[in-house]
């Protein structure tokens, strides 16, 4: 089946569980062990791709409980709204516990909004700056002129390849470079409305990789959330 236009659809919500469901089954068939392919979810919670974990007081207390005592509650010095941690869905494939490559479909939600563009661009280079190899598939041309691979590639500040949505590219992430860093390969596949999608190659480890039929996928994916 080729690729749809997304652009007026507006159930690729229920689509992409189908896909991701269906490519997860296929890489389980071709995994050699010990590798497992799982799909999880990763909240949103850093920008710019640094973590931060909140610092934690832990006080020790007596072995008797104390009685509550009635205290009248301060008024805050200030109230804000903050962002509510987004929750996505991806598929991760982990070797003995490791996180090792990660696929990502980009839904419409991931890139609406200038903030939502940081944050996932932010997930996808923390997967890049920690060793995880990336694959990721956006089938959605909108917003016009954005692409998280461009993105990508101008935060690194490096001449990698960068096609506009719709399209599919690889991160494969390798030993430290003699500059200082990792060294980072790259395979990207333009994808076009009305023709079949590729088959792609993920990296496990720097010597062995997996093939993730995209195509077989989203054909299956199709049928099975009716899609004409």
């Amino acid at each position: 089946m080729p690729l749809h236009d997304w652009t007026d659809r507006d159930n690729f919500d229920g689509f992409h569980t189908y896909w991701i469901t269906e490519i997860a089954r296929r890489l389980r068939a071709t995994l050699p062990p010990p590798f497992r392919a799982i799909i999880g979810t990763s909240p949103l919670v850093a920008i710019g791709g640094e973590v931060r974990h909140p610092d934690v007081a832990v006080a020790n207390g007596t072995s008797e409980s104390a009685a509550p005592t009635a205290t009248t509650a301060r008024a805050p010095d200030a109230e804000v709204a903050v962002a509510t941690l987004e929750v996505d869905t991806t598929l991760q494939i982990e070797r003995n516990g490791r996180l090792v490559s990660v696929v990502e479909l980009i839904s419409p939600r991931n890139k609406d909004r200038p903030s939502s563009r940081d944050q996932y661009a932010g997930r996808y280079l923390g997967y890049l700056r920690g060793g995880v190899h990336l694959l990721i598939v956006d089938v959605h041309r909108r917003p016009l002129g954005f692409s998280f691979p461009q993105l990508i590639a101008a935060t690194l500040g490096e001449r990698l390849p960068a096609p506009p949505a719709p399209s599919a590219v690889v991160y494969g992430v390798g030993g430290a470079a003699a500059t200082g860093g990792r060294m980072l390969s790259v395979w990207a596949e333009p994808l076009t409305v009305g023709e079949p999608l590729p088959t792609m190659t993920l990296p496990l480890t720097p010597d062995h990789d997996v093939p993730v039929d995209l195509a077989g996928s989203y054909n299956q994916a199709a049928a099975d959330s009716y899609l004409s």
